[in-house]
């Protein structure tokens, strides 16, 4: 296990929360401790199931499953025909676990009565690419991808996963200006309540916004770099339906912190750059810390872990270990994941 400690000097100001008798105390101490090493998978997406087990999708037809009680892993292939399928997005409604590959065909996978993964989706397009999923409720689910026609791809399910349709480009803001997504952690896509949002990147950056589960869309304009198709977007959350904060930049430079941060405090209707020019640059996934308020953000890349403590003003550097993605369980463990890993990460105070 290892262990890193926090600089926090020029935090401290945030440290006491003047609304409670208890002081709030800001991370100090972070331990990670590696579960899982397979030099062989790339793992982008991670799923808490629930407070005993955790879900991952990779490369390689693989998917896991992992008994935080029992400390033990299920490592399964998922193989159809003789392609060689990789996972970055996954999903769970609270009672089936779902699994969406990358690239053409498309397949969409539910667990099934038997036990085994049964295909509810496939589309064949030579731009297909599905970059992430989220489940509003048992029945109600979205996954988003790149553009094959003139929008994004928006496949919904209202049968909790049992079929699925895509919205047809007259239903959707037009990204043929270059708009895209990234499957970078499987945190393009945020739902609260009926409330969606979904961020996007390339030559174009914006959040796609719906109100009421996916019927209606529209395009938010975001100051975040955009302009190349590595650009833009790679992850967004919100602590409630009204503060949210989304990171990117460019993963080809990825020391470069130039409008790769922003914030909202309006559920997403207008959104304002913060900490320009300053650490940390490309991030590929950003969480709010649960029970923070609001105030408190941990944002994971290739090029390491990152931690905020006043809703992503400042920033101090955590580690140079990379990951790809991060969940939490709680507001004192994580689980993240990267290239050949899956591992424990708690947060001490």
């Amino acid at each position: 296990m290892k262990f890193f400690f926090l600089a926090l000097t020029a935090l401290s100001l945030f440290s006491c929360n003047n609304d409670s008798e208890k002081p709030w105390k800001p991370i100090s101490r972070v331990e990670i401790e590696t579960i899982l090493n397979d030099s062989t998978l790339s793992i982008r997406a991670l799923e808490i199931l629930d407070s005993k087990s955790l879900a991952f999708g990779a490369n390689n037809n693989t998917y896991g499953l992992y008994n935080m009680e029992s400390n033990t892993w299920l490592i399964s292939e998922q193989t159809h025909d003789s392609l060689n399928l990789e996972f970055r997005a996954i999903g769970n409604n609270s009672e089936d676990f779902f699994m969406l590959s990358v690239g053409n065909p498309a397949l969409l996978f539910k667990t099934s009565n038997s036990g085994t993964m049964e295909l509810v989706y496939k589309e064949v397009h030579e731009k297909v690419f599905y970059d992430a999923m989220a489940f509003w409720n048992k029945q109600e689910g979205i996954a988003i991808g790149d553009a094959t026609d003139t929008c994004l791809s928006i496949i919904i399910t209202r049968d909790a996963g049992k079929t699925w349709q895509k919205i047809p480009c007259d239903e959707l803001p037009d990204a043929s200006h270059g708009s895209a997504a990234f499957a970078a952690s499987n945190t393009n896509i945020v739902v609260k309540g009926s409330k969606t949002w979904v961020a996007t990147g390339g030559k174009v950056s914006t959040v796609l916004y719906s109100g009421d589960k996916g019927k209606s869309w529209e395009a938010i304009n975001t100051p975040i770099i955009q302009g190349l198709e590595t650009t833009g977007l790679y992850s967004i959350d919100f602590y409630d339906e009204m503060v949210g904060f989304g990171i990117g930049g460019d993963y080809t430079k990825p020391d470069d912190n130039s409008a790769n941060k922003i914030r909202t405090i309006d559920g997403g209707k207008t959104w304002e750059l913060v900490a320009e020019n300053k650490e940390p640059g490309y991030r590929s996934c950003i969480q709010y810390i649960p029970n923070s308020d609001g105030k408190e953000l941990l944002a994971v890349g290739f090029k390491g872990m990152d931690y905020s403590n006043d809703n992503g003003t400042t920033w101090t550097h955590v580690t140079d270990e990379g990951f790809y993605s991060i969940r939490f369980l709680n507001d004192s463990i994580a689980y993240a994941s990267g290239k050949g890993r899956v591992s424990k990460v708690v947060f001490k105070r």
